[in-house]
């Protein structure tokens, strides 16, 4: 799965989501992880009432399950969701590798409910009613 982390010095999370001058995104798997992608973000970046400087930022982390950040405004929280991306604020600038050894150890283990659905984006879910069909068919005829 893709994770994006919002990020100013690329090792910790520490950056607003609107503010971030960088998003670091990684790809994490159980039992590796390598860094995809580094998108950079220029201009006036800070709080201003206007929004437009999010669509730059929402388009980089469209194709992510999670968006680790240092704070994130209601209105750009309700934007990542309605991505389907699972947004998470850490307390206190946290190290991307720390975060990344725990979403591993996660994976390697049974992920909790809202993980496994995040795991599923971008997966279109398939039905072999053929099949279920077949079956529904031959308990009947036993």
């Amino acid at each position: 799965m893709k994770v994006a982390f919002a990020t100013e010095n690329l090792i910790d999370v520490d950056a607003h989501f609107g503010w971030a001058k960088k998003i670091a995104i990684y790809e994490v798997q159980p039992d590796a992880s390598r860094l995809v992608e580094v998108v950079e973000f220029a201009g006036d970046l800070a709080e201003d009432g206007t929004e437009d400087k999010l669509v730059p930022k929402l388009d980089a982390v469209r194709d992510c399950a999670m968006l680790y950040v240092a704070a994130i405004g209601g209105s750009a929280a309700a934007k990542v969701v309605n991505l389907r991306v699972h947004p998470v604020k850490v307390a206190n600038p946290q190290p991307i590798a720390t975060i990344i050894e725990r979403l591993q150890e996660v994976l390697k283990g049974t992920p909790p409910p809202w993980l496994r659905k995040v795991l599923l984006k971008g997966r279109e879910r398939s039905f072999d009613f053929d099949a279920e069909h077949d079956a529904a068919s031959e308990a009947e005829h036993a």
